[in-house]
């Protein structure tokens, strides 16, 4: 081979090689664009005479449920969140970063339908309530959420109550109120029920004393 194909080689080694190193960026751009599609945006406060309400937090969970949204879970399928907890200490999950193998899935749904088939939960509304409520917390993904909005209602110049504009849902807990523009003080009261769409809403927000 003369040096000018070993040349030609060369760049063409190089260029195959750049092509390589693109395509991974833009694979792992993907997957890092798609892993994060279950977290809410946080929408813009609406302002009302120099009133803002602003909603943070309330996605916190039982120390005791590594992390799953058991409330919302509980609630999907019609029961106590005591009653799918006591369900749920007899399912042995895999290991992180491990695929359950087909035996485990077996007792663990063994396991659940056995505890909660009672209280009317079915074999495939089980799968369709765990599907929806599944997220790869190691991946930056949450449960479904959608964030609530509100805007107060001032009365010559003193909150005296709000309108909930957006409940969202996928709450656990009470978000914090925060209110700009005003001294006075509020709480949120949130709303489950079996509807996904409402399961974790914004109930009411209540001012305080």
């Amino acid at each position: 081979m003369n040096i000018k194909n070993m040349v030609k080689a060369i760049i063409r080694s190089h260029l195959v090689l750049l092509f390589l190193m693109l395509s991974l960026v833009a694979c792992s751009s993907t997957r890092n664009s798609t892993a994060n599609t279950t977290i809410a945006v946080n929408p813009t406060a609406e302002v009302t005479n120099g009133v803002q309400v602003m909603i943070t937090g309330g996605h916190e969970t039982d120390p005791r449920d590594g992390g799953r949204p058991v409330v919302l879970i509980a609630s999907a399928l019609g029961v106590q969140s005591e009653v799918f907890q006591e369900a749920f200490s007899h399912v042995h999950p895999a290991a992180a970063g491990w695929e359950p193998n087909p035996i485990q899935v077996k007792q663990n749904k063994s396991a659940l339908l056995s505890a909660l088939g009672p209280y009317g939960v079915t074999n495939d509304y089980l799968d369709t309530v765990s599907n929806y409520y599944r997220f790869n917390g190691s991946d930056g993904e949450t449960w479904p959420q959608t964030l609530a909005t509100a805007k107060a209602i001032v009365t010559d110049g003193v909150v005296t109550g709000f309108v909930i504009t957006t409940p969202g849902s996928g709450y656990t807990s009470p978000p914090v109120i925060t209110l700009s523009g005003s001294d006075a003080t509020a709480m949120a009261t949130l709303s489950f029920t079996k509807d996904f769409n409402t399961n974790g809403s914004l109930a009411s927000i209540i001012l305080k004393p």
